[in-house]
């Protein structure tokens, strides 16, 4: 079987009705991002932090996976495919995508304040004075601005395996990840979907965009591709 990696952004879970954190200012829900995503917001208020994402993981509960996610899971049957995604909703798994690397940690999960390496599932409110194990504080497990993207490397990894990219919903402007279409071999076809396509890096000829969003654009291109 060829490889497709999929690199999804905020526009395919927007389908699904799910707020994406950046509004058309630049602010995340009303909030400067460095209030709500960066060490140092944490660090100045951590109950309107804590709050903030306590508000996107009831939200993340109350929607469900789209025909985008549907159809990626579809392309599994034809194809090895491997999900690199910008996201921290669970959508993808919810949907039944079995490979899903989520660059900007997750939602639906927590982490001590002592080890990026302790995480754990976590589906309910996160509050001032919630401990782990060794008591130390616990903050959502999401990569906030300033800090490693620990799963870089291994996304590196698996868009260099790439036999076909497909790049969904996300405006290529969000860095380390829009670095990562640099890393597909020369001459990899190339597939953006989005409904106001912009799309920067070294790009060989093998560029198709599709100007849909994903509830469109996706279903069409996975037929196309299993050849129904």
């Amino acid at each position: 079987m060829k490889n497709i990696v999929v690199l999804t952004g905020a526009g395919i879970s927007a389908e699904s009705g799910l707020k994406t954190f950046r509004d058309a200012n630049g602010l995340w829900e009303g909030h400067d991002v460095m209030e709500v995503a960066s060490p140092q917001g944490f660090h100045n208020n951590p109950q309107l932090v804590l709050e903030f994402y306590n508000q996107r993981r009831r939200q993340l509960l109350s929607v469900y996976p789209n025909q985008a996610h549907l159809a990626l899971v579809e392309l599994e049957k034809h194809y090895n495919v491997h999900i690199i995604t910008q996201n921290v909703d669970n959508l993808h798994e919810r949907a039944g995508s079995s490979h899903v690397l989520h660059l900007h940690g997750e939602l639906l999960k927590a982490r001590s304040m002592a080890s990026t390496d302790d995480v754990f599932d976590c589906s309910n409110d996160i509050l001032l004075g919630d401990k782990c194990k060794k008591g130390y504080q616990i903050r959502p497990h999401i990569v906030w601005f300033g800090e490693a993207v620990p799963l870089l490397e291994d996304a590196i990894n698996i868009t260099e395996k790439a036999d076909y990219l497909i790049i969904i919903g996300t405006s290529m402007q969000v860095y380390p990840a829009a670095s990562l279409i640099d890393f597909a071999k020369a001459n990899t076809p190339i597939f953006f979907i989005d409904p106001k396509p912009v799309i920067k890096g070294a790009l060989n000829g093998n560029l198709t965009v599709i100007s849909e969003n994903a509830v469109k654009g996706v279903p069409t291109l996975v037929a196309s591709l299993i050849g129904k």
